[in-house]
């Protein structure tokens, strides 16, 4: 079983003197919402057609919360830059590839899609020609290209243009649940694919939650199990990222073990 170091248990950001100015800003924003000062109801199931937990329908449209990309992007923000490498352009992101020691990924089936729209159209445009790159750890916790015994690898990463619907699908494995992080996937969106293998010119980061029925479920199958405590121990209220609101980042999760998961999200930048 992979291990993390002890530095990568708990710093899940390039550090505290970047996050902290980041959820702050997100719990201000939050505070003001509260007051009916800014409208923050982001696209519902019935808008985007990817639900959203705790999610209410509104005519109003807001970017996805920004997120910290945390300290495994691969994006040359921090280290390795896999962007710029080919074959990152891909939608089944089990496997290495180029240089990489061609390891896979194994976990229970996911397929992730996630469907960027225009929140100044009030996410009623998709956004035809923009790029999302997608990148999560795997079953035991562990990040490739960063952790020990996996820096060899660069699965879990890969990047797709949106089409025509404004939609990414990647194929992929559950990601476990390691300490101190509620289960997630994070992703960045770029303006175009040119702008995301020169890996230059975000659109905005942020990160995708998973309901804790569907991770109880995956992680009582092989190869999850350090999973099971380290979910026992968190709670979506306690998390650093989705603690001040999460309802614009949980996907709507359906599927099975034995038929693999689908999990989709509608994402207004």
């Amino acid at each position: 079983m992979h291990r993390h170091e002890p530095d990568e248990i708990h710093e899940h950001d390039r550090g505290l003197s970047y996050d902290l100015p980041v959820l702050a800003r997100r719990r201000m924003i939050r505070l003001l919402a509260g007051a009916s000062l800014v409208p923050l109801v982001g696209c519902s199931a019935d808008e985007g057609g990817a639900g959203s937990e705790g999610g209410e329908a509104s005519s109003a449209c807001s970017p996805i919360p920004e997120e910290t990309a945390g300290p495994y992007p691969g994006d040359g923000s921090n280290g390795v830059n896999v962007l710029k490498e080919s074959g990152v352009v891909r939608g089944d992101i089990r496997r290495s590839f180029g240089d990489s020691a061609g390891g896979t990924a194994e976990g229970v089936p996911l397929t992730v899609t996630l469907t960027v729209v225009d929140a100044d159209s009030g996410c009623g445009t998709p956004r035809k020609g923009a790029a999302v790159y997608l990148w999560h750890c795997d079953r035991e916790g562990a990040y490739s290209l960063y952790t020990e015994g996996v820096r060899d690898e660069n699965y879990l990463r890969g990047v797709q243009e949106t089409d025509e619907k404004g939609q990414v699908t990647f194929t992929s494995v559950f990601p476990g649940c390691y300490t101190g992080r509620w289960p997630h996937i994070h992703f960045e969106v770029y303006g175009s694919l040119a702008d995301a293998t020169a890996a230059t010119a975000i659109t905005g980061t942020s990160q995708l939650a998973f309901p804790k029925e569907v991770c109880d479920t995956v992680y009582a199958t092989d190869g999850y199990g350090a999973s099971v405590a380290n979910l026992s121990e968190l709670s979506l209220a306690e998390d650093m990222v989705f603690g001040d609101g999460y309802e614009r980042q949980m996907a709507a999760v359906e599927g099975s073990v034995g038929a693999g998961y689908t999990a989709t999200l509608t994402v207004p930048v």
